[in-house]
């Protein structure tokens, strides 16, 4: 499928940001990170832009390979996208911290939550509360599980 995306003197499909999607979250969902980073920038140079599905599933797929820094580098740039961060976003690129290790990453994403006024759920405290705990931070985890109880989200 990957070919079809412009090979010179193939055949061609209709590049759209809902076709680049699909494949990006097939490459996703097989655990090919780097083929979904790949069709991402080859959306740029196809002048189709991505949507916050896109930058989604291209996050989800960095998560999946244990990519958190490149997931970063996505949520970034989607504003300059034009794109809106959405409480998937934020629990991709945390999760995909959380896998990593990077508890202070996890911890800023949490609070940039705020700021693009993103309400937190069950997933995205567990994911954060695990990796402070991953980094030996049980005190912050606590305050996080204390935080997630008072703003009534089931543990």
């Amino acid at each position: 499928a990957l070919h079809l995306f412009g090979s010179p003197g193939g055949r061609t499909i209709e590049t759209n940001t809902i076709t680049f999607n699909a494949v990006i979250s097939a490459c996703e969902k097989c655990l090919q990170w780097r083929q979904a980073l790949q069709l991402f920038s080859v959306m740029s140079d196809t002048q189709v832009k991505p949507n916050t599905i896109t930058f989604n599933t291209a996050i989800s797929a960095c998560e999946r390979g244990n990519e958190w820094e490149k997931a970063l580098l996505l949520i970034s740039s989607m504003a300059k996208g034009n794109a809106e961060c959405n409480i998937i976003t934020f629990n991709s690129t945390i999760s995909a911290c959380e896998k990593s290790g990077v508890w202070q990453k996890a911890l800023q994403l949490s609070s940039d939550m705020e700021k693009h006024t993103v309400e937190s759920n069950t997933m995205h405290f567990n994911a954060t509360i695990s990796a402070c705990g991953k980094g030996g931070e049980w005190q912050k985890a606590l305050q996080l599980f204390s935080d997630m109880l008072l703003k009534t989200v089931q543990p």
